[in-house]
């Protein structure tokens, strides 16, 4: 997506366990919402440097259903079982990200889309996570509304750049307001 909107970046990922820091910020009771923002800080603050002068971005997407914080499914079954659970329901994806400057943060953004996926049979989905698997495997929600994952909903509310992962406008504003980009 920053290649498509025209930005020059490096990636460099951090080591970060978002699985046991996504488990541990649950048992602590922090909403989803605010999951999402944790690890994109987190993860952002791993590759920043306090002197370089660089900005910094993390970012996370966390799926929110009922208020239980989902992550991505590490395996067919799994996907299956979930998107059983997501079958006929709403559900949240929570995309944050965060920029680091001078080793602090300076900006965050967290959209909220939310999505009403129709009632699937398990036949429907067994047979869907068969055909996607390899490309679905690492995504919130088991799914990718850029590729067949878009049959899978009756309603969609909010921003397709934050469902793909990142709130882009937001940080494409914000990008201009600094300067950083002409506009």
């Amino acid at each position: 997506m920053l290649r498509a909107a025209g930005l020059e970046f490096e990636v460099a990922a951090p080591r970060v366990d978002e699985a046991t820091i996504r488990e541990s910020l649950t048992a602590e009771g922090a909403p989803p919402r605010d999951i999402a923002d944790a690890l994109a800080e987190l993860k952002a603050s791993r590759v920043a440097d306090a002197g370089s002068g660089a900005l910094v971005l993390g970012s996370d997407q966390v799926l929110d259903h009922e208020g239980r914080t989902i992550g991505k499914s590490a395996s067919p079954e799994e996907a299956c079982a979930l998107l059983g659970a997501l079958s006929g329901t709403r559900h949240a994806l929570h995309s944050a990200a965060v920029i680091f400057e001078e080793g602090r943060p300076v900006w965050r953004h967290v959209s909220t889309v939310r999505l009403q996926m129709h009632a699937l049979s398990a036949a429907y989905i067994e047979a869907y996570v068969d055909r996607n698997w390899e490309s679905i495997r690492h995504s919130v929600g088991g799914y990718k509304i850029e590729e067949e994952g878009v049959c899978l909903f009756q309603r969609i509310e909010g921003s397709h750049f934050a469902i793909l992962g990142l709130p882009l406008l937001e940080l494409l504003a914000y990008l201009r307001l600094r300067g950083v980009i002409e506009g």
